[in-house]
């Protein structure tokens, strides 16, 4: 266990769920918090458990998913540097819906079920900005599943290659900052890994982006766009 950071002079805070808190409420946040890692690979939540805390993720990635009856992975949305990861399953009295692993080492803020409740209701724009990101993810949520039942592989692969660059933003070769195997790639998509290479392979040849390893690079997003059906 790390030793607990200031939430005042973490550099997430002005873009995370805790960006409108007063120095009362960070201070509160960070006496009332423990800080966390876990390795790459390792699970942070399981689906169907009952969660006891939420954590807010200092630095790292984190993939959720939920397991088909085959034991598949349907891969649902990324976590990041500022979310949150479990507060709905906290604010609904329910099940986790989603099992959440480290796709890289990472380290968290861990903020017990009784602490999170006192900072709701202790600050009142913090209560309405839970409510706003819940709201947001619903409809993201619904927007993938419109996605996956109305179009077919190709755009949604290509919807998924501009939810990536944006979620995750580009490193200093201009790939992708995220490292995913064809498989995962697959699972996000709703396909064959098999289908996602010869479509990757495709875009390749149509000079759309351009891939080395498990990396891949967006040449042309106003083509991808076209694809996808997605407009700014």
């Amino acid at each position: 266990m790390d030793t607990p950071h200031n939430c005042q002079l973490c550099q997430k805070q002005p873009t995370s769920a805790f960006h409108d808190l007063s120095a009362d409420g960070l201070n509160e946040i960070s006496q009332l918090k423990t800080c966390v890692s876990f390795k790459k690979g390792q699970v942070i939540i399981h689906e169907g458990a009952r969660p006891q805390g939420v954590y807010c993720i200092h630095r790292g990635k984190v993939k959720l998913y939920t397991l088909g009856t085959e034991g598949k992975e349907q891969i649902i949305r990324f976590i990041t540097s500022g979310d949150l990861l479990g507060y709905r399953s906290i604010l609904s009295d329910e099940p986790i819906s989603a099992s959440a692993t480290a796709l890289e080492d990472t380290h968290a803020c861990y903020i017990p079920k009784s602490s999170f409740f006192k900072v709701i209701q202790d600050n009142p724009k913090f209560s309405l900005n839970m409510l706003k990101l819940s709201c947001h993810e619903l409809g993201e949520a619904g927007k993938m599943i419109t996605s996956l039942a109305q179009k077919n592989v190709k755009e949604r692969l290509a919807e998924i290659l501009l939810i990536l660059n944006s979620t995750f933003g580009e490193d200093e070769e201009g790939y992708i900052d995220i490292n995913l195997t064809r498989e995962e790639i697959a699972n996000m998509v709703g396909t064959a890994t098999e289908s996602v290479i010869r479509l990757i392979s495709e875009l390749r040849k149509e000079g759309l982006i351009r891939s080395k390893g498990k990396r891949i690079a967006l040449e042309n997003r106003s083509s991808l766009r076209q694809i996808a059906a997605v407009y700014e």
